[in-house]
């Protein structure tokens, strides 16, 4: 028998009708698009006058006040004393929000004791306990780490608890058939089945850690970028202003991609279930 014969016309009709998939360099210039209009208008607003520099700097002038503090050493010297900051404040409340919901999700006693003083303490407002920490830590370097760590505790918890209560019962039957240490069977079946939760609480929390940063710093602080903020509103300073709120949005989103990465890494088995 003959092959059929499939006419041409129809099969190019047929193509160009198909939908173009945008490749990514293609996507990642239509997402930059709008900030660089933005950006455009801003300075065209305020080469014109409508916008004072008063109350808000162009951007020509915060690029050549970012030269500036980089070259002075003042940006570096910022961004080092609030990495450290950040870094052990996060470090400290997320190894107590993953332990506190280890204790509370594996066993009803471990709620009732965990839960209710947990659930007490998100119910403040965390920049209302600041006075309190300096009260208690005095002026120095821990009232600033204290309040980035307890704003870290509250995501990481309740998403690491939410995903250790998710998990399938008939896995925890499987472990007591395979006849698991609790160590094992919290290893190999509670923390995996968690996971996706915990990083949501972990991508949440990264948040809350920048927020309370900036405030922390802005209060009986002598470095970091949020001094150098507070001294900058002193002096109506705009463009310092602007520069050191950039950084902590650059690091926001440096820090969210990180936790995107390895969630696509630890979540492998997601990422091929959407794409089929």
């Amino acid at each position: 028998m003959s092959a059929p014969v499939v006419d041409v016309g129809v099969r190019r009709r047929a193509v160009r009708a198909q939908p173009r998939v945008p490749g990514p360099f293609a996507a990642a210039w239509h997402r930059l698009l709008s900030p660089l209009v933005i950006v455009v208008l801003w300075q065209i607003a305020s080469s014109t006058g409508l916008l004072p520099e008063r109350l808000l700097a162009s951007p020509v002038k915060i690029v050549t006040t970012t030269t500036d503090l980089i070259q002075t050493g003042v940006l570096p010297e910022a961004i080092v004393i609030s990495l450290q900051r950040a870094a052990i404040g996060f470090t400290l409340g997320a190894l107590a929000g993953i332990g506190l919901a280890l204790i509370a999700g594996l066993s009803r006693v471990g709620e009732n004791t965990v839960d209710p003083p947990l659930q007490m303490l998100r119910a403040l407002p965390l920049f209302g306990l600041i006075p309190l920490f300096i009260l208690w830590f005095g002026i120095g370097e821990t009232p600033k780490v204290a309040l980035v760590a307890l704003g870290v505790v509250f995501p990481l918890y309740l998403n690491t608890f939410a995903g250790i209560r998710g998990v399938d019962g008939k896995l925890g039957e499987l472990a007591q058939v395979l006849r698991l240490r609790r160590s094992a069977m919290i290893a190999h079946i509670v923390l995996p089945g968690a996971l996706p939760q915990t990083l949501v609480g972990l991508r949440q929390s990264l948040g809350v850690a920048w927020l309370a940063l900036i405030v922390a710093e802005q209060i009986n602080a002598d470095a970091g970028l949020g001094y150098m903020i507070n001294d900058a509103r002193e002096f109506l300073r705009t463009d310092v202003i602007v520069v050191g709120l950039i950084v902590y949005a650059i690091f926001g989103l440096l820090t969210d991609s990180l936790v995107r990465l390895l969630e696509r890494r630890a979540l492998s088995w997601r990422q091929s279930f959407l794409s089929s």
